[in-house]
Parts: structure tokens; sequence; C-alpha cells
């Protein structure tokens, strides 16, 4: 059996909670964190599966930068306070790309912080004597930014004549990529841990 085929597999017997139809989630109610784990992986399945909502909706893929699938949407939604027509989906996450070129300005209201923080870095440099600190930023061009917040974490251990478990976490995340100058990538992660009976990760 296919490893995506092998995993869908374990994850139905992971999840036997009742998905909701794809068709009725909305996009922004994904981004927002709204979903359960198992209805978010059934939207995402189903954007260009046999149900085709993303041609339903009128999403045009506009292409797909590095780790992102990026789609157009026929009109705007409003995410953060924000308004924007583009969404992009990478790998277990769902993301509305924002006209915000530090994503600070939105991390900071979400107590969220940069996991790739080159600060430390640069004062230690400065503070060395080997070069300024406008010579050391002058060589970080574009400062990354990825950090999330996690809203909902579970587990749920295999009951007795069950072969599989999980762990699910749903986060806030925020991030920023140089394909998407001046943008902020500000949406949720979907994510799910499969495990066996006894609780360990597969």
């Amino acid at each position: 059996m296919p490893l995506l085929s092998l995993t869908l597999y374990a994850l139905s017997l992971a999840l036997p909670l009742q998905e909701a139809d794809p068709a009725q989630i909305a996009e922004v109610d994904a981004i927002n964190c709204r979903l359960d784990v198992p209805s978010y992986m059934g939207f995402a399945l189903a954007l260009d599966g046999k149900d085709g909502v993303a041609r339903k909706r009128g999403w045009k893929q506009v292409g797909s930068e590095g780790f992102l699938r990026e789609y157009r949407l026929p009109a705007p939604i409003t995410v953060a306070g924000r308004s924007t027509q583009r969404i992009a989906f990478s790998g277990d996450a769902i993301l509305a790309i924002l006209d915000v070129p530090d994503p600070a300005v939105l991390a900071g209201p979400e107590q969220i912080t940069n996991d790739f923080d080159i600060e430390p870095m640069i004062a230690e440099i400065v503070a060395s004597g080997k070069a300024t600190r406008a010579q050391v930023e002058a060589e970080f061009k574009f400062r990354k930014f990825v950090g999330e917040r996690i809203l909902k974490e579970e587990t749920q251990r295999a009951e007795n004549g069950e072969s599989f478990g999980s762990h699910t976490v749903v986060a806030r995340t925020i991030a920023n990529a140089t394909t998407h100058p001046g943008k902020t990538l500000y949406g949720c992660a979907y994510r799910i841990e499969v495990r066996d009976k006894d609780g360990t990760p597969l």
C-alpha cells in the first residue's frame, strides 16, 4: 500500500470523529483556527479531489512558490483586520497572505515570538567588536520570522481493541517568506501524530 494511502488509513482509524462537510467550511474559519483536525483534513483533501472545492468556489491557483500552494479568491476576505484575496496551503497549514511587511505587528498581539530571532546573535557579534551593528544588519537583508502559539492540544489513546491513537495540535501560526516580500503569512496549523496502542509515535 502506498505511504500516503497507508497514512490516510491509519488516520481514519485514529480519528473516528465525524468531520464537517468540506463544502460547508469557510476558509476564514480554517484560517482562524475554528476547526478540529479531522474537519480541516477533510477540507484540505477536498480542494482538488473529486469534490473540487477550490474549483467550485472560483479559486484560481496562481502558482506554487517553494513550500506554498497559493490561490487567488474571487472576492476579498478579512483576516486579522486586513483584507486579502490571496491564501496559501503549506503542509498542514492554511495561511492568509497579508500586506503586512513586519510579521511582528501581528505576532505581538497574538503573543507569538520568533523562533528564528537573530537579534541575540547580532548583539553578540557587535559586543565582540568584530563588526558594527550596521555592518551585521547589512548582511541580513531578509529577517526570517516563524512562530506559533498552540491553541488546542489533545491526545487520544487507543481504546481496547483499537490499533491507533492520536495526538493533535491546532496552532496559530505567523511567518514570512522570501518568495513573498512585504507580506505576512497568517493562519492556522492543524497537525496530527498517529500513535500506536502504547502511545508511541509511528
